[in-house]
């Protein structure tokens, strides 16, 4: 984020959590705003809207997954999930519905930080110097236009909105129309080196993928399955 140190809004019912992770990001030098459950935090995301956000999925009130939903109506901050359960199809869900990471607890705070400054890379604008290289990648594939400086995205002219993961697996897939790239080739493009993702995970991306650009052309057919081998994005 430049300079100016980014700040994260922490939101878990569990104080000890709230305490030990505010703890250990603010010991890196990020700023923390922390609340104790999602009801209390939606106010406070618009109010004081952070760079990114860490949500406990079980909270009272509202829980991470409502809250998520009602912030991906407004705002593609970047966010992760902490979940303790073991049940996978949490990641899922909260996937289609735009995290871009999750950590399970019991977690290590190192682990948590490392997470943290790998989605905020992703996130991050570029120096100076990298606008003059990245300004030439503008990529323009038929209905498709994608502008990677200002992390926009349009098709036929109408805006979509990306989180940046979704935006970073897109950006690979069209930048060589036609050719196709393996889950492990959209992994390296879209997550640091230091983050985990499985195969699901990378079809739960293309899935809302799919999915947002239907919303503004329902014949959408931009992005092919090749089963077994991974996807592409169809030459025009």
């Amino acid at each position: 984020m430049g300079k100016r140190m980014a700040t994260i809004a922490l939101v878990d019912d569990d104080r000890h959590i709230l305490t030990s992770v505010s703890m250990a990001l603010e010991a890196e030098g990020y700023g923390l705003h922390t609340y104790s459950d999602g009801a209390a935090a939606l106010q406070g995301l618009s109010d004081n809207p952070p760079d990114m956000a860490i949500f406990d999925i079980k909270m009272p009130r509202m829980d991470g997954m409502e809250l998520l939903r009602r912030v991906r109506q407004s705002s593609d901050m970047p966010v992760i999930f902490l979940t303790s359960k073991d049940d996978e199809i949490d990641e899922l869900f909260g996937l289609k519905m735009g995290a871009d990471d999750f950590i399970r607890k019991p977690f290590s705070q190192r682990l948590l930080v490392e997470r943290v400054k790998a989605v905020l890379r992703r996130a991050a604008p570029k120096d100076a110097a990298a606008v003059i290289e990245t300004s030439t990648r503008a990529i323009e594939r038929g209905k498709l236009a994608m502008d990677p400086d200002r992390h926009l995205c349009t098709w036929g002219g109408k805006p979509v909105t990306l989180t940046v993961t979704e935006f970073l697996i897109l950006q690979s897939l069209a930048q060589r129309p036609g050719i196709v790239k393996s889950r492990d080739a959209l992994m390296d493009a879209a997550y640091d080196d230091q983050v985990y993702v499985d195969d699901r995970t990378i079809d739960s991306h293309i899935k809302r993928l799919r999915k947002k650009f239907k919303a503004v052309d329902d014949s959408f057919d931009g992005i092919e399955t090749l089963y077994g081998v991974g996807y592409r994005f169809k030459e025009a």
